[in-house]
């Protein structure tokens, strides 16, 4: 090549933030020094030399009523988005999840840069509610890269060329996990038992999933003080949950991001927010229990678009309830507590539903080819194809 490609990444919340990293791991990969990256990201895009002009931790937010609350800020930051794409000029950008986000930026930088082709990488999940939204994106971007072999039918049929890469969530490496270490250094007995809480990565999830996780907690540390308490604190919310946890009046592990694989395969039974932290429970063979709330009115205008059966992706894909959901009504310490007993109470029910839960990991596409290298090799061939077409 001539000079170095620049590619644009640009990711809102955690997730994204570890996809863009992957992404740009790959295409360096590829291509060595030439390719320079650009764009908006966290702490994992910026150690591949993504330089975030803003904190993505003001855009991770989650329904209709905390989108209308931050309206004025994402559009301020939709704005700052498309100014550095304009300053920049990448030969291509990829839009990272974050639909309310990246589907504002997308539709601004068709018109600032419209000979500049624009890459989705993951796609609203439209099987389970507003399939619309496919149309809509069709629209507005060149390629998607999809995560499933279900999401593409959805896509193609409005005309989106889409290539299906997998989900890094199905490829994460725990062969340097250690459960038993992790026991050991924070003193708990191999025969306790070790109840696993994993409240999210949106302030929005801590601020309304912690106090339920809490009382559920305390509910079974009241039948069983033997019971143990470890808590992960995901990067972009680590702080709100270490204080928010540093108040329970009883004794609980506080785990790091980083030492989050090594929990999983610790613990006994794990209480999650809804997300794609189940998928990696899955892989770590622990039983879990799922829950989510939303904001009240947030939750009363979405759930007329709901059309799936399940916000697990690998309930959805076994086309039943493997791990218990528990979705906002239902998002009780009482039904935590009883999920969590039962299954702490029957080693034979954990172990159940833990080898369910792997076979539905491979209706997922689990021991697929690596996502990354699947989507460098997918934005490279956009590049020069839309360089083609407007020779």
């Amino acid at each position: 090549m001539s000079r170095s490609l620049k590619i644009m990444l640009v990711a809102a919340e955690a997730s994204g933030d570890a996809l863009g990293a992957g992404l740009a791991q790959a295409l360096k990969r590829r291509l060595g020094g030439d390719v320079d990256f650009v764009g908006v990201g966290g702490p994992k895009m910026a150690a591949e030399g993504v330089v975030s002009p803003f904190d993505i931790a003001d855009l991770s937010i989650f329904g209709w009523i905390d989108g209308l609350r931050a309206y004025g800020r994402v559009k301020a930051r939709v704005a700052d988005t498309v100014a550095l794409a304009v300053r920049e000029r990448p030969d291509a950008v990829v839009l990272i999840d974050s639909w309310g986000f990246t589907i504002r930026v997308a539709q601004a930088l068709r018109e600032a840069l419209p000979g500049v082709p624009l890459i989705k990488y993951v796609g609203p999940q439209v099987w389970a509610s507003r399939p619309g939204r496919a149309k809509t994106l069709a629209k507005s971007v060149d390629h998607l890269l999809a995560l499933y072999a279900f999401d593409a039918p959805w896509f193609e049929k409005q005309g989106l060329a889409t290539t299906v890469v997998g989900s890094s969530a199905l490829h994460v490496d725990m062969s340097k996990a250690d459960g038993t270490a992790f026991r050991q250094a924070r003193g708990i007995a191999a025969d306790a038992q070790l109840l696993l809480i994993l409240p999210g990565s949106r302030p929005s999830e801590i601020a309304r999933m912690t106090p339920v996780f809490e009382q559920a907690a305390a509910r079974l540390k009241a039948e069983d003080p033997g019971i143990e308490i470890a808590v992960v604190a995901a990067g972009t919310v680590a702080e709100d949950v270490v204080g928010r946890v540093a108040t329970w009046p009883f004794r609980t592990h506080l785990v790091q991001e980083d030492r989050k694989y090594d929990a999983m395969l610790a613990c006994d039974v794990a209480l999650a927010t809804s997300g794609t932290v189940s998928t990696e429970l899955a892989l770590a063979g622990a039983p879990m229990v799922i829950s989510y709330r939303f904001d009240p009115l947030s939750y009363a205008i979405m759930r007329p678009f709901f059309t799936g059966k399940f916000a697990t992706l690998f309930n959805t894909a076994a086309d039943a309830e493997i791990a218990r959901e528990l979705i906002q009504k239902d998002a009780t310490p009482e039904k935590l507590a009883a999920e969590a007993r039962r299954l702490l109470g029957d080693p034979a029910a954990r172990a159940e539903q833990a080898q369910r839960q792997t076979a539905a990991l491979d209706l997922m596409g689990r021991g697929g080819p690596d996502p990354s290298e699947l989507a460098a090799d997918a934005v490279l061939k956009t590049i020069v194809e839309t360089k083609n077409a407007g020779a």
